[in-house]
């Protein structure tokens, strides 16, 4: 069956830096976008980073833009999410959503999602 299995997650100081992992399997991907969304407690599910399949075309949260990287390996089909320059306001637990979507920040248009990843950071 398909899986999006979500590491790199861990507590880190404000300031500090994370990589996200995001490995899929079960199906073909060919096509499809990756994204990873984010949930703190009490909060909705929010849109923090999205990419094409081809790569060429990423997609941010203004919250994030400048901070956080997403990139993907599609030999290994594992998308990425590079953060730097972390605040305590980025603590959440954090989704891979892969799907084929016209509009990458809308999460009803992704068909997979992963467990989740818990990020804390630190004041």
């Amino acid at each position: 069956q398909v899986q999006l299995v979500e590491s790199g997650g861990g507590y880190v100081q404000a300031g500090g830096s994370l990589r996200l992992s995001c490995a899929a399997s079960g199906r073909t991907f060919r096509g499809y976008s990756m994204g990873w969304f984010r949930q703190a407690p009490g909060k909705e599910r929010e849109f923090v980073a999205a990419i094409k399949w081809s790569g060429d075309s990423t997609y941010y949260a203004d919250s994030v833009k400048g901070r956080f990287t997403i990139s993907r390996d599609n030999a290994k089909i594992t998308v990425y999410l590079q953060m730097n320059s972390l605040k305590p306001e980025d603590t959440a637990v954090y989704y891979c959503a892969a799907g084929y979507v016209t509009s990458s920040s809308h999460r009803d248009q992704y068909a997979y999602w992963g467990q989740g990843t818990q990020v804390t950071v630190s004041s």
